[in-house]
């Protein structure tokens, strides 16, 4: 790991702050129709895209960062986990000429959106379980399944679906991924009622003899896990800079108010028992961000085993740091933390929201006890 992707980079820098600026114009009071257009036209939906399509050339690093600095403005672009970070890349690695002049340009700048179909109800976390199928007919494709929790459908041009095709030699199911425009026939979606209060909806998708072209498979039908896998490591990196974000958001609301708010003759940061936990807040924050940008490098380098550990544990460590800085944030605030004023009350929930997906962190865990220390597997 070179020092760069340590320290950053003035171009980095330099883009940190372009983008932080055109987060505080937009604000918790964010619309995200004219953000996600105005970062679009910007270029930044497209940092990791490469250049001959539209994108700026980069990578999840440079993703990531754009993220991460909106969401410490108070206003994440969730789908920018999903339509550039997920389709993206899937799209660039393994898409076909025609798919990447298709969706590459669009998915660049903004004006084309695609949402990702995978989880499943009696999957969960085991991708091996997907019940979602898909049957050649003649030169076409025939899709049937359901999926649940998918962000965005309502939106999106189209959703990247991950079906399962019957490897002709073994008979066996293997996974393969498919591009579905919102209106084909037999594609419905219906809203899914969260607590959860998002810009961005959640959907249930049922697939019924969904009939599709040849062209809309993407990359080698018997790369199956590889090209998955291309798309999930970028998922957990782009989630641990949202809850990055999420976490500095809420970290500088209460770092404000401390420094402001007076009781008894000095403000209230003055006493340790309110400075300490935001000071370790600030602290888990910055160890989260180090290995996300350790992830981002080894992904960008093309160290897919590598970003896989890297990536698992930066979710996992930024999501535990979101949720412990947001919930000292509240606590510094007192009552003034649950009001719709302080806008930080909604943030509890929505900080729960990435220890939990895309990926629990028990199953983080399982990640790192199999992967990483070589124990036994309990399934």
């Amino acid at each position: 790991m070179s020092n760069s992707s340590i320290i950053e980079s003035e171009e980095h820098t330099a883009l940190r702050a372009a983008v932080a600026a055109l987060g505080r114009r937009h604000g918790r009071g964010y619309d995200r129709e004219t953000l996600w257009r105005e970062a679009g036209k910007l270029g930044y939906l497209g940092v990791n895209l490469p250049e001959e399509y539209g994108g700026g050339g980069g990578g999840i690093a440079e993703l990531s960062l754009v993220l991460e600095e909106l969401g410490g403005a108070g206003c994440p672009l969730l789908l920018m986990i999903v339509s550039p970070a997920i389709c993206g890349t899937v799209i660039s690695r393994f898409g076909t000429d025609e798919q990447k002049r298709q969706w590459l340009p669009g998915l660049a700048d903004g004006t084309l959106t695609m949402a990702f179909g995978i989880t499943e109800s009696d999957a969960g976390s085991n991708s091996h379980r997907i019940t979602t199928t898909a049957r050649r007919d003649g030169d076409d494709w025939v899709l049937n399944g359901r999926k649940v929790f998918i962000s965005g459908v309502d939106i999106a041009d189209a959703t990247l679906v991950v079906g399962r095709t019957e490897d002709a030699r073994t008979g066996r199911l293997k996974p393969c991924l498919f591009i579905v425009p919102r209106d084909t026939e037999g594609f419905h979606h219906s809203l899914i009622e969260m607590e959860l209060q998002a810009v961005e909806k959640q959907f249930e998708l049922v697939l019924d003899d969904v009939r599709l072209p040849a062209g809309a498979l993407v990359g080698d039908e018997d790369a199956g896990l590889l090209q998955l896998f291309a798309g999930l490591n970028p998922e957990r990196v782009m989630t641990a800079a949202f809850a990055l974000g999420m976490g500095r958001y809420a970290l500088d609301r209460a770092v404000e108010y401390a420094k402001t708010r007076q009781v008894w003759q000095e403000p209230i940061g003055a006493h340790q028992a309110i400075a300490h936990p935001l000071a370790q807040a600030h602290i888990e924050l910055e160890l989260a961000r180090l290995m996300m940008r350790k992830a981002a490098h080894l992904y960008d380098a093309g160290d897919d085993t590598g970003a896989g550990e890297a990536a698992n544990m930066a979710k996992y460590a930024a999501a535990e740091a979101c949720v412990r800085a947001v919930d000292q944030a509240v606590h510094t605030l007192g009552g003034n933390g649950l009001t719709r004023e302080y806008g930080l009350a909604s943030l509890i929930t929505a900080a729960r929201v990435a220890r939990i997906a895309p990926v629990s962190r028990e199953m983080i865990l399982n990640y790192v006890s199999h992967q990483s220390l070589g124990l036994p597997k309990s399934y």
